[in-house]
């Protein structure tokens, strides 16, 4: 009679384990379902942030981040006109590099939101990425649409 009595407390426990594993798969899969509602392309809007990233790094430690290049250039020449034509240029062609077809780059801080390059039309943007550097006192942020 108690090996009877064992069994089915065996069967049980088996049971119990088996629904506990059940209810552990039915709640993964519900969390690892992606929302239609938060789901979109990221690889359009990351590509600021990829920019930015390659403009505010080193390739050597002996380098100078090209963010590092146009704060030089402002400080040391006090923001005159003549000193932002010159970093716009710079900046021109660094993001011409990059193949981007429509972008602004502006410095926040120091002068204002100037816009130090620019290409394309934003009036028709639909999905805008930005990303926002500082380097000393200037604040850089660079738009992507």
């Amino acid at each position: 009679m108690k090996d009877n009595t064992g069994s089915l407390y065996i069967i049980e426990a088996i049971l119990a384990i088996i629904v506990l594993l059940i209810a552990i798969l039915v709640v993964n899969t519900v969390i690892s379902v992606p929302s239609p509602d938060y789901s979109y392309e990221a690889h359009d809007l990351a590509s600021a942030q990829d920019i930015m990233s390659s403009l505010s790094g080193k390739i050597d430690f002996d380098d100078q981040t090209f963010l590092g290049q146009i704060s030089t250039i402002l400080k040391e020449k006090k923001n005159s006109k003549k000193s932002i034509r010159e970093v716009s240029e710079i900046c021109q062609n660094k993001l011409d590099d990059f193949k981007l077809t429509n972008y602004k780059f502006c410095e926040n801080n120091k002068l204002k939101g100037k816009v130090l390059a620019y290409r394309g039309n934003d009036n028709n943007a639909k999905e805008v990425s930005v990303a926002t550097r500082e380097y000393g006192d200037y604040s850089y942020t660079l738009y992507v649409w």
